[in-house]
């Protein structure tokens, strides 16, 4: 299990930061979490993706979840990608925050493994009506959580048991 964080990486009382200490998933490390540059973020997941020992899944997060869009849109190794949890993918097209416009636009590419896309109703990232969208390009079913918000620290997921379960049916 490889785990994406998305724009400034998830703080200690985030469900990934969880899953990665309780469940022994492994994060992948961009060399800068508040200057994210996609080439270098894609860079990084296709050798994550290349130096693990078996198949993955991809378990990514807000901007991470962009970040695999990329990768498969850039022709990533997806035949080492066993399925992909992605959960409230950013939308960085419309976000006013500068250093996400390298980011653009979100490739709208149907991924090649199974996936499933987590939405809040109410995420400030990204409008359901967008994040909708996504699923159906990505191919990815798609689950809504009402008032998820961003599925992150401030939704007090805790560990998420909700998103192990998901995570389970992609195995």
């Amino acid at each position: 299990m490889l785990i994406l964080p998305g724009f400034e990486n998830s703080g200690p009382a985030h469900w990934q930061t969880r899953w990665e200490q309780e469940l022994g998933f492994q994060r992948v490390e961009q060399a800068d979490w508040c200057h994210p540059l996609v080439g270098d973020w894609v860079d990084t997941l296709a050798a994550a993706v290349a130096a693990a020992p078996e198949p993955v899944v991809l378990v990514a997060h807000s901007l991470g979840c962009v970040t695999v869009a990329h990768w498969v849109a850039r022709g990533g190794d997806t035949a080492r990608v066993r399925g992909a949890l992605l959960v409230a993918p950013a939308d960085v097209d419309t976000a006013d925050v500068a250093e996400l416009v390298n980011f653009r636009p979100v490739p709208l590419v149907p991924l090649p493994f199974p996936s499933i896309l987590v939405a809040g109703d109410d995420d400030p990232w990204a409008a359901l009506p967008r994040s909708e969208a996504f699923a159906q390009a990505w191919g990815s079913r798609l689950v809504v959580v009402p008032g998820g918000g961003h599925l992150n620290a401030d939704s007090g997921l805790g560990s998420w048991p909700q998103g192990q379960s998901l995570l389970t049916d992609l195995r």
